[in-house]
């Protein structure tokens, strides 16, 4: 059984809702809250990559590692 605080609420809201264009729909405050956030995430995404990729280094070294620059007789398609 509904409480009278319900049905109370429920009168006063419920022409509140029928003022609301049925053609016309918003995301609101929820909405901007959630985009907001996410935009805040990525924001602080892309600042950490940055951070990060100052600290490689994409310098190739003229030697190549040992044993990566010597080719073996076993390759394939040298017969």
């Amino acid at each position: 059984m509904p409480s009278v605080n319900a049905h109370l609420a429920m009168t006063h809201l419920v022409p509140l809702a029928k003022e609301v264009d049925d053609d016309k729909v918003t995301p609101g405050v929820l909405g901007f809250i959630v985009f907001a956030v996410m935009a805040l995430a990525v924001w602080g995404l892309m600042k950490s990559m940055s951070k990060h990729m100052r600290k490689v280094d994409f310098k190739e070294s003229a030697e190549a590692p040992s044993g990566e620059g010597k080719t073996s007789a076993a390759e394939p398609g040298k017969g």
